[in-house]
């Protein structure tokens, strides 16, 4: 079974929500990430969403461009960010792990080669934020073929109608965007999130995740109420950015992610 259905699977079990954490490989060096990596899933992140820098991220605002510019000029590149999830993976982490990346590097270094080698990593799931579902048709087989889920994106704009489609292409969760613009912290979230996510379990099955924006705690425990999981990443990314190299990054940054969390963990998940 694919890590990421059995994670989804033990919270139902559980009744709790999942938190998802998300970082750029690379930033601030790729032995920082695979040391983070582990110490985020003994903080109890549920899965781990790994950026593949890439030098012209339009989705993403201020706070990841920046680390993706970090993890760029320190010499990340797909091949590495690879070879380091097969670190993750030898020194005994579990978490699934899912890639977030844009179409540009996957396809220089070549779909179904990014794929099969993505697999062997001990990658879950691919989330790229520039393919649509009617264009994901190339990679649909190697995917499946590689039990690798297939992560798309619904904004606060898709009609009914590309709700239906997306939902009928994805695979392991659905991730919608809770705000129309780029990734960024902001201090209070959309009020249409639980209407958006009642449309959508209309068309899908699959697990519904909840992202871009959500920085504090009670964001974590407010989206809690309507989603399957919820996606914290900017506010994570800025504490690394601001930590850097120090001996301190691995501790301050758990501690962080911890006090995120938090809100899921005090009491059971509401149907």
């Amino acid at each position: 079974m694919n890590r990421i259905d059995q994670k989804f699977a033990e919270l139902k079990k559980a009744k709790q929500k999942g938190f998802i954490a998300y970082i750029c490989a690379g930033d601030p060096d790729l032995d920082a990430t695979a040391d983070l990596a582990v110490a985020m899933e003994k903080a109890g992140v549920d899965i781990l969403e790994l950026g593949i820098p890439f030098s012209d991220p339009l989705a993403d605002g201020v706070v990841n461009q920046e680390a993706s510019q970090r993890a760029l000029a320190r010499g990340a590149t797909v091949d590495k960010v690879l070879k380091t999830i097969q670190k993750i993976r030898r020194m005994g982490c579990t978490v699934p792990i899912v890639l977030y990346s844009y179409y540009n590097p996957i396809f220089h270094y070549g779909l179904e080669r990014f794929i099969r080698d993505a697999k062997q990593s001990g990658v879950d799931g691919f989330l790229n934020l520039e393919l649509p579902p009617e264009e994901a048709s190339a990679g649909e087989r190697e995917m499946k073929k590689h039990e690798l889920h297939s992560i798309f994106l619904v904004a606060p704009t898709s009609s009914e109608e590309r709700i239906r489609k997306i939902s009928g292409k994805a695979s392991g969760f659905i991730y919608y965007v809770s705000r129309e613009g780029v990734t960024g912290e902001r201090s209070s979230m959309e009020n249409s999130i639980e209407e958006s996510v009642k449309k959508i379990r209309k068309y899908s099955k699959l697990p519904i995740v909840v992202g871009f924006g959500i920085s504090k705690p009670e964001h974590v425990r407010d989206i809690a109420k309507v989603a399957d999981a919820v996606v914290v990443g900017s506010a994570i990314v800025k504490k690394i950015g601001e930590i850097g190299k120090k001996p301190n990054l691995i501790a301050d940054v758990s501690k962080h992610v911890q006090s995120l969390i938090e809100p899921l963990r005090k009491s059971k998940a509401k149907k």
